[in-house]
């Protein structure tokens, strides 16, 4: 099955240009653009697509609010931010208001496909080095815990495995460098994240990264 992709960005340029490169790609599919965030909160009800690809800076509603009521109502299309700089504090409140990940707007069509199908796949971080980069700068200005005291009081429940594989997520590992790391197999890591994300109430793996940062299990360089 084909990848239902929206394209959420008030520049018409941007629009066409992602649509085109996407709709080249045997697995993706384009189902609707957004002109502003109110529209792309509307159009994913109405669409349900898988990926939103969501600019940040829009008239009416911005990426950051649209992303919070996407995904606080629909609950399974995924939004991957697109921006101009990748050192950007918006970024960072995108992804406390649940984005699964960033893409820069300058990406080329195998990176941006690709950014498509990682987060589609539940493989949030993208660009892990860049990513960890971003949060680790922006989480030293963010005193505002996202999340419930119910997450937090959790952490209790993570055995020290699940413990040691959190903070390598936050770090910006894969599931395979963190298999390398701990000298398991792939489908173990994959089991741990699993387990990660049910006992804190977690959505994926970008959650995961920023509640490591929130509770100090990860110290900004």
């Amino acid at each position: 099955m084909s990848i239902r992709v929206l394209i959420a960005d008030d520049q018409m340029m941007v629009r066409e240009g992602f649509s085109v490169l996407l709709g080249a790609m045997p697995d993706i599919e384009v189902v609707g653009e957004a002109v502003n965030g109110r529209e792309a909160v509307d159009r994913v009800r109405e669409l349900t697509p898988d990926v939103v690809l969501m600019d940040i800076r829009m008239p009416e509603m911005n990426g950051i609010e649209a992303t919070r009521e996407i995904v606080a109502a629909d609950g399974t299309a995924k939004v991957l931010v697109l921006t101009t700089f990748d050192l950007d504090e918006y970024v960072y409140q995108a992804l406390r208001a649940g984005a699964s990940g960033f893409l820069l707007k300058d990406a080329s069509a195998r990176q941006l496909a690709d950014g498509v199908r990682v987060v589609a796949a539940g493989e949030a971080l993208l660009a892990p080095s860049v990513t960890k980069r971003l949060i680790t700068e922006f989480s030293k200005l963010s005193q505002e815990p996202r999340f419930p005291a119910t997450a937090h009081a959790a952490y209790g429940d993570l055995t020290d495995r699940e413990t040691e594989v959190l903070v390598l997520i936050a770090q910006g590992l894969s599931n395979a460098e963190i298999a390398s790391r701990l000298v398991v197999a792939e489908s173990t890591i994959k089991t741990h994240v699993s387990r990660i994300l049910v006992k804190l109430g977690l959505r994926d793996r970008t959650q995961a990264a920023v509640f490591a940062y929130e509770a100090k299990l990860v110290t900004p360089a």
